[in-house]
């Protein structure tokens, strides 16, 4: 069980860009389906903190796993009608290194669509913990809702 003593999703909302701009922006996430008990809370909180901050247009497309994030992203991507792009997934610690190759994996995929010049952000919301519980304390438990941060996130890189 995580030491929760500052809920890292906490954000200065004073901070955030116009919502008179970011109403007329458009943002898309892409979710993995596996580990669902997880992901679903971070897409709820990521649309949250989109809408909360003033986002009336975006688009959710769910994909079986983590390693179709990058996938989807590139789709997104590709139609140049998104301001910003989350991908949302949570990879928990198993007995074998199939982690490892689908952390790497994704991790590399959503770098690499973040350096092609002229696309929209992507934004990483990919858990990669040990443990179950490490997972739910950071899709909506003590230490907080990763989508959320993935959210406020999205709409500070879409405005730079």
């Amino acid at each position: 069980m995580a030491t929760c003593l500052h809920n890292l999703s906490e954000y200065d909302a004073s901070l955030m860009p116009c919502k008179e701009v970011v109403k007329h922006q458009r943002y898309a996430i892409a979710v993995a389906d596996w580990n669902s008990n997880v992901t679903f809370p971070l897409l709820e909180g990521a649309i949250q903190a989109l809408q909360e901050n003033g986002v009336e247009n975006m688009d959710v497309v769910h994909v079986p796993g983590a390693f179709e994030l990058t996938y989807a992203a590139k789709k997104f991507q590709e139609t140049k009608q998104y301001d910003a792009i989350i991908v949302l997934g949570c990879v928990i610690q198993g007995d074998t290194p199939h982690f490892d190759y689908v952390c790497g994996g994704t991790t590399q995929g959503i770098a690499t669509l973040n350096a092609r010049e002229g696309m929209a952000p992507v934004i990483f919301g990919l858990l990669t913990v040990n443990t179950l519980q490490q997972a739910l304390d950071r899709c909506g438990g003590c230490l907080g809702n990763k989508g959320v941060e993935a959210g406020i996130t999205a709409i500070k890189m879409a405005n730079l």
